[in-house]
């Protein structure tokens, strides 16, 4: 077996050799590197190896990897002069709004108003005429109406510890291209958190040769630290021994331990899509705060978030990539939120195929496209069951909309408000897209909609990664000047003292402000004050998870202590009304779920399970099984599940 292999897939012995061997001497090439999950081919005459694409095909069709060009340090121009030189190039139409300098991967990204201006197939701008110019290699991205904060720390962090991150790379690089250690091929899953429960996701991949950690949260309703964080002391793991962690995206109950795992020491890579990065920081930074507030002291720090900033590998979709010697994975569309994915594990010479589903919709929303499920092989699927049971079934997507507009309408209406916890990434910019829609058709009473927290920062990492949004929004932001989060009906509350308008008595309007389960953030001030009042509304438009305030308040609570600003508990009294809609959700329903498992279902031997509530799962596994006669099960935290 080992020897065929050798035969047909070059080893990471000789692969630099293969390399060599097939580029021709015109390609100028001075070095061939490591860089992460890539190997990077640098040379000093970048026009030949761009023009000639088929070259690298090739070479990637004979050794099975992935291949970057890259121009040598020697030809790059120093910033400044890349700058105006690229004034001069970039059509005025295009609008360019700045540069960002990775000196890691010699990429300048150029940041256009008109992005389509300066695409490759572009008459007014060539992509390897400028790259020759300036002897950096060219990205181009959407220039948002509001600049991300996130983006430009990341940028910034980034820039600041290039060298370091040229050494990381080649580093995980050495790692992953290593020869095998073992002909063995067993695999086993470890349930660490997330599995009978929502919240904690976290499970350890393992095979002779490789350990990779899949998801890393924490559990927002948990009073206890055994409660609340993955059971990585089942696996008794130390981090050096982790090859990679691979995050699905960006919620807490998916990331909200991975600062945690580098305050101690894990210095491997992590694998996230491009816009999972931000998202994840941006909500991790926002913990901190909400924790500080609430007098709790945070388990990380602001330095171990940016430390994942420089640990980060972001893949794009539909990319094979190495992440250790026996484990190939693809990220795929999750349809959940920004930059959500499946994950795909491609294990062993071909053995086995795992599929992590992480939170999927499969049904297109005005966000984004249904969840992918087109995998060539995949014979475990591990799929969550937030809405696992039979009666979990949503409405469709016209029914939950008239029924919004009814909802804020009879509200607004009676001189209340209308409070919408919500999470700051994914619901909030679809409820902000139902409410300026309906608006402006005047099918909503027009009035003041407030947005806080980090909304208006979530929505900008939105605007910045389009080819990540469904297809028609992704269209209006790449092809037009249209922004569809930057409407004139939202004011985005920057500081507390903002508060005044939205909080005056008989002032009618619409607060949508983070968290979505009441369980810290600038909602609970709004709670505070729209509670008591009988004319006014708290409506849920996301999932509640067990044991959170806005779990208590949906089931029916009628009184609810918080901290107070001075540190005392205060008691609110809740005299509005509460009402949930469930259509807006980004986790598939129950038919949803059993539609996708049908869809693999050709494919599967065996269906896992997990996020979900113990009865949620347990329905689910059982009509897998019952419908499709397919072995299903729902582990349960602490146990170890042998794939193959």
């Amino acid at each position: 077996m080992q020897k065929k292999q050798q035969k047909e897939i070059p080893s990471s012995q000789n692969i630099m050799a293969v390399i060599l061997q097939s580029i021709p001497k015109e390609a100028n090439v001075t070095k061939i590197e490591y860089e992460g999950p890539r190997i990077a081919i640098f040379t000093t005459a970048p026009r030949y190896l761009l023009e000639h694409n088929e070259i690298i095909s090739n070479l990637v069709n004979v050794i099975k990897k992935r291949i970057v060009v890259r121009t040598d340090e020697s030809i790059r121009k120093p910033e400044d002069e890349v700058r105006k030189i690229l004034a001069d190039c970039v059509p005025s139409e295009a609008d360019m709004q700045g540069t960002v300098f990775d000196a890691a991967t010699g990429e300048v990204s150029i940041e256009a108003k008109r992005p389509w201006l300066l695409q490759r197939d572009a008459k007014m701008f060539s992509h390897v005429d400028v790259t020759v110019k300036i002897g950096w290699r060219i990205r181009i991205h959407k220039a948002t109406t509001i600049p991300s904060r996130t983006i430009q720390t990341i940028n910034a962090t980034l820039k600041q510890h290039a060298s370091e991150r040229s050494r990381q790379l080649k580093q995980v690089g050495d790692e992953i291209f290593r020869p095998r250690l073992s002909d063995r091929t067993e695999i086993s899953l470890y349930t660490l958190g997330g599995f009978g429960q929502v919240g904690r996701s976290s499970m350890l991949l393992a095979t002779p040769e490789s350990k990779v950690l899949i998801d890393c949260g924490i559990n927002p309703g948990a009073r206890s630290a055994m409660d609340a964080f993955p059971r990585l002391d089942f696996v008794n793991l130390s981090l050096d021994e982790l090859d990679a962690v691979v995050i699905g995206h960006a919620h807490l109950d998916h990331t909200g331990f991975l600062p945690v795992l580098c305050k101690y020491g894990y210095k491997g890579p992590i694998y996230c899509t491009e816009p999972t990065l931000p998202m994840m920081n941006l909500i991790q930074l926002d913990a901190i705060k909400v924790a500080a507030a609430q007098g709790r002291p945070p388990i990380y720090s602001e330095r171990d978030v940016k430390q994942i900033m420089r640990q980060a590998i972001t893949l794009p979709y539909g990319t094979v990539t190495d992440i250790s010697p026996d484990i190939k994975l693809v990220l795929a569309n999750a349809g959940h939120i920004l930059g959500s994915a499946l994950c795909h594990f491609h294990i062993g010479n071909g053995n086995h195929n795992f599929v992590y589903s992480g939170d999927i919709k499969f049904g297109k929303s005005i966000l984004f496209e249904a969840a992918s499920w087109n995998f060539p092989r995949a014979e475990t699927l591990l799929i969550e069951s937030t809405y696992g049971l039979k009666e979990d079934i949503q409405p469709s997507r016209q029914e939950v909309e008239s029924a919004f507009i009814v909802a804020v309408n009879k509200t607004l209406a009676e001189g209340g408000k209308v409070l919408i916890p919500i999470p700051a990434v994914g619901r909030a910019q679809e409820i902000m897209m139902v409410i300026d829609h309906y608006m402006k058709e005047g099918k909503i009473v027009e009035a003041p909609v407030f947005t806080e927290g980090m909304i208006s920062e979530a929505s900008a990492i939105h605007e910045s990664h389009p080819e990540y949004l469904a297809r028609e929004l992704r269209q209006k932001i790449l092809e037009t000047d249209d922004n569809p989060f930057d409407s004139e009906y939202f004011t985005n509350i920057e500081h507390a003292d903002g508060r005044e308008e939205p909080m005056r008595e008989d002032s009618p309007c619409i607060v949508l402000a983070t968290s979505g389960m009441l369980e810290g953030g600038p909602v609970l001030e709004y709670f505070k004050n729209v509670a008591p009042g009988k004319k006014n509304k708290v409506l849920f438009v996301s999932y509640q998870v067990n044991g959170t305030l806005g779990r208590r308040v949906l089931d029916g609570s009628r009184q609810a202590t918080m901290v107070g600003k001075d540190g005392k508990v205060e008691a609110v009294t809740i005299n509005c009304g509460v009402e949930k809609l469930d259509g807006f959700s980004g986790h598939s329903d129950y038919n949803q779920l059993m539609s996708f498992v049908q869809r693999l279902r050709p494919k599967l031997r065996r269906v896992l399970v997990n996020h979900g509530e113990r009865k949620k799962s347990e329905n689910l596994a059982m009509n897998i099984r019952r419908m499709y006669r397919l072995s299903a099960h729902y582990p349960q935290i602490q146990e170890a599940i042998k794939l193959f």
